[in-house]
């Protein structure tokens, strides 16, 4: 059956005539999808659906949104980025091929708020990927998302007694008050990329503008899936935060704000 799908021109530009249209036949499209942006599921049978190709130096993974919630696209990342954060969520990734794109899709969860370390509050973010991350040719059902932050230059905690280190490069995108992005370093020297993204600019609170324009940094925390979960209140998520520490399951670091 034809799926209900959004082929932007870039997107086609870079899979190809013959890959777009197998999946605007239905030939390779999945029924049922994550949407990459919103996480809830889709199915591209009963709704419209954008295809977002996420583009590396050398792999491409094909992911599928809402089509209310990301227009079709390409995103341009890092390769580390890709076969890092995107590859290893869900399975693997492709070489960039037309005949070998394969549908994926990569979510990484990021919640806010406040963290009293050392009597003073302090704009934290917490980030939790949705399953199991394994290094880029990795075999096994092995978690890796914590050393290849820690080769990037995050600290394991084992208490939440003192502020982490800061992480020059690094950067988290606050504009107009509202969340956009974390920032890594570019390959090469280059721009900063993105880490992280939001699909639209998150709020924060008033108390977390105010503290992080007080500390001009945010500290971000990253746990393995299911360390931490969707905690509704800021107590609940820093019992949270203490748990994974003490476990070992917990990596941090002070990142500058960027923006304004």
């Amino acid at each position: 059956m034809p799926r209900m799908l959004d082929v932007s021109d870039e997107v086609r530009a870079e899979i190809g005539d013959e890959e777009a249209d197998r999946l605007l036949a239905g030939e390779t499209a999945p029924g049922s999808y994550d949407c990459t942006s919103c996480r809830t599921p889709g199915d591209s049978e009963q709704e419209r659906t954008s295809t977002v190709l996420f583009i590396g130096d050398e792999t491409a993974v094909l992911a599928f949104a809402h089509a209310g919630c990301l227009p079709s696209q390409v995103v341009q990342v890092t390769e580390e980025q890709l076969r890092g954060a995107v590859k290893s969520i869900t399975g693997d990734t492709v070489d960039l091929e037309p005949d070998k794109v394969v549908p994926e899709q990569a979510v990484l969860g990021v919640t806010s708020g406040l963290v009293l370390i050392a009597g003073e509050l302090h704009p934290a973010l917490v980030v939790e990927p949705t399953a199991p991350i394994a290094r880029p040719g990795a075999t096994g059902s092995g978690d890796d998302f914590l050393p290849l932050l820690i080769e990037q230059g995050f600290m394991p905690l084992t208490e939440l007694s003192a502020v982490p280190p800061v992480l020059h490069g690094w950067s988290v995108l606050l504009a107009v008050g509202q969340l956009h992005a974390v920032l890594q370093p570019g390959g090469n020297g280059g721009q900063p990329v993105a880490w992280w993204q939001a699909h639209q600019p998150l709020q924060v609170t008033e108390g977390w503008r105010a503290a992080a324009n007080k500390h001009q940094q945010a500290l971000v925390f990253a746990a393995p899936v299911g360390s931490i979960g969707r905690q509704p209140r800021e107590d609940l998520l820093r019992d949270a935060l203490d748990k994974a520490a003490a476990t070992g399951k917990l990596v941090a670091a002070a990142l500058p704000l960027a923006g304004t």
